[in-house]
């Protein structure tokens, strides 16, 4: 059954939403995953059913559980976040598909870099007042600038999983 998403402007919940990586290092022995502790965001749902928005993660708030390996990823052999302290996903578009698939197209700007991205999340929860996206996608780091790869321990895509929860915003 699909469910109907209210028209509107919609908040993220930061308190209820996680974005995170993984990647395989040590030419794939070990998985490093880590979590963006700052996440906003916000959209609207045209009366078309459509949608448009943006989500804001923080580049210094990545924490993977290891002091150093966290410092070195906020360099600027990766994220650069002192340069450039937001990644961004503008959502150009983002239409219903059959059952909870939802069609997500946008662009992802990390390290002042941007590139398009489609990807299909899935809606998990919607009422009035609050609705949840699910997806998970690979990211290609050396596209953004993110080329360092010491002996070649870092080979292969970057995978972000995210779980968006948004609140309706009270006219």
């Amino acid at each position: 059954m699909t469910v109907a998403v209210e028209t509107g402007t919609w908040q993220l919940d930061p308190t209820a939403s996680t974005v995170g990586l993984r990647h395989k290092t040590m030419w794939g022995l070990v998985t490093v995953k880590g979590a963006f502790t700052t996440v906003t965001g916000t959209g609207e749902v045209r009366p078309d059913g459509s949608a448009i928005g943006t989500v804001t993660l923080d580049a210094a708030s990545l924490d993977t559980k290891h002091a150093k390996r966290d410092t070195h990823l906020r360099s600027a052999d990766f994220f650069d976040a002192d340069n450039h302290p937001e990644i961004t996903f503008a959502v150009r578009g983002a239409d219903r598909l059959d059952g909870d698939g939802v069609r997500v197209t946008g662009q992802l700007t990390v390290r002042g870099i941007s590139r398009p991205v489609t990807l299909t999340a899935r809606l998990t929860g919607a009422t009035a007042d609050a609705l949840t996206l699910e997806a998970e996608f690979s990211v290609d780091r050396e596209q953004f600038g993110m080329g360092w790869n010491q002996l070649g321990m870092m080979r292969g895509l970057t995978t972000v999983t995210a779980a968006l929860r948004f609140t309706r915003t009270k006219a």
